[in-house]
């Protein structure tokens, strides 16, 4: 749940578009190049537009166990042989699953770029699925679950509060899935996932670096280019019904502090142009939180030390529906009911008197250098293209969007305040710890889908 305030962020300078070329090929894959010579390196990322909020009911978790399957061998690249020949081109690679997409890269020197296509576009067409793969693979990813979720106190409650806040959008189920249809998953379950949504004209490729854009079209046509288009379901909308009043949850773990989170449904960008909540919450979410000087931390935690961890998030853009989320762990005691109260407060504070021109003027500064430094970084810089554009939006949008997220204006942020601090539209979740099993639980590092 931790989303950071200006989540996706708004990368890519006005003046930076210029660098950005794009085509589609015949068969429906768009290709995104994004030129930059500093460096001899290049990334190449494919974005499948498919991801756990495409799931049914029975296979939750399907689209990161094929994220896993990917890396099990084509018809001629064996088990492993994929990631091997990465490493031996002096590179690094991996993959991510989210509730919108499914997106793998390469980073490697900018010689190696027609191995990296070379290889995924094998696997987007060729990928052997075989029942003993499976089998073993879907062990790991329940044992993945195991360890990041359920022996995770703040990641049991974040789940369990998504399965709450939501009534009917599938953001309800989490993206590693849950346990009892992992438990009973088959390989032909993965096998249509990837025959469904692995098609090229489902896709987004993305190159960053030290290539030539006309080059890099002439590759990706060269090895994606043959690859014929799939047929698409038709994809349904899907509504969250208006909540109809306040919704309060208690998860019970082991744990060493209780927790609190308190999430109201807020709106998303549809409109790049016209939406101008999203960004006024944006800007909010940086006023509570984003630094030491940020309000929940310099009144909660240092003055009143009610709070010793206490943060906002609000993810501004995504396919579905989203969240504005407080959390807070109680000082010494004090309790979480406390807690609650000081944190209404703070929000009805911002409702009854706005916030300060110093306050945007933070933010904003906090903005305009988080995005000069992305900028130091191609592989971000191709992050944000393959995240804008797989969930409906336009790499374009970008420096629209940084340029409304300046011109925000108090009274935007007061009145966006206003509108979504409603109780009906609120979900309280509390973490209430139970004794730990005095063993000393075991650091594990963020497993890899291979």
């Amino acid at each position: 749940m931790r989303l950071y305030a200006l989540c996706l962020g708004f990368l890519l300078a006005a003046t930076a578009q210029a660098e950005v070329f794009e085509t589609t090929l015949q068969n429906g894959l768009k290709v995104v190049v994004k030129e930059d010579h500093r460096a001899p390196t290049v990334v190449q990322q494919i974005w499948y537009h498919a991801g756990s909020m495409d799931e049914r009911t029975g296979v939750t978790g399907v689209a990161h166990v094929l994220e896993h399957m990917m890396f099990k061998g084509t018809k001629s690249v064996p088990a492993g042989e994929f990631s091997r020949r990465i490493a031996a081109a002096g590179g690094r690679e991996n993959a991510f699953t989210s509730y919108d997409y499914t997106a793998y890269f390469q980073q490697l020197h900018k010689s190696k770029l027609a191995l990296a296509m070379q290889l995924e576009a094998d696997r987007m067409h060729n990928l052997v699925l075989s029942n003993a793969e499976f089998g073993k693979e879907i062990r790991v990813v329940m044992e993945e679950r195991r360890w990041r979720t359920d022996d995770d106190a703040h990641a049991l409650l974040d789940e369990r509060l998504m399965a709450t806040a939501y009534q009917e959008h599938p953001y309800r189920t989490p993206i590693v899935g849950w346990m009892n249809d992992l438990e009973n998953m088959t390989a032909d379950d993965a096998r249509a996932w990837y025959h469904t949504w692995y098609v090229p004209n489902n896709a987004t490729l993305v190159i960053a670096g030290d290539v030539d854009a006309k080059t890099v079209f002439a590759l990706a046509q060269r090895y994606y280019g043959a690859i014929p288009a799939g047929k698409l379901p038709a994809r349904k909308p899907y509504l969250e019904p208006a909540q109809r009043g306040i919704k309060r949850m208690v998860v019970k773990a082991p744990a060493e502090l209780p927790h609190l989170v308190m999430a109201y449904h807020a709106p998303t960008l549809r409109d790049v142009k016209n939406d101008w909540q999203p960004y006024a919450l944006s800007v909010l979410a940086g006023v509570l939180d984003g630094n030491d000087s940020a309000r929940l931390n310099r009144s909660l935690v240092r003055e009143q030390q009610i709070a010793t961890a206490i943060g906002a998030g609000y993810g501004n853009t995504s396919r579905g529906p989203t969240l504005f989320s407080l959390e807070a762990t109680p000082a010494p005691g004090k309790t979480v009911n406390e807690l609650e109260a000081a944190l209404r407060e703070q929000l009805q504070l911002i409702v009854r008197d706005g916030v300060t021109e110093e306050e945007l003027r933070r933010v904003r500064a906090q903005v305009t250098a988080a995005e000069v430094y992305k900028l130091d970084s191609v592989f971000y810089q191709a992050m944000q293209i393959g995240q804008m554009e797989s969930i409906g939006l336009s790499h374009r949008d970008l420096p629209l969007m940084l340029q409304k997220l300046q011109a925000v204006t108090a009274e935007q942020v007061r009145e966006a305040a206003r509108m979504i601090v409603q109780d009906d539209q609120l979900t309280v979740a509390v973490l209430d710890p139970q004794p730990l099993s005095g063993e000393p639980k075991q650091h594990k590092g963020m497993q890899h889908a291979h």
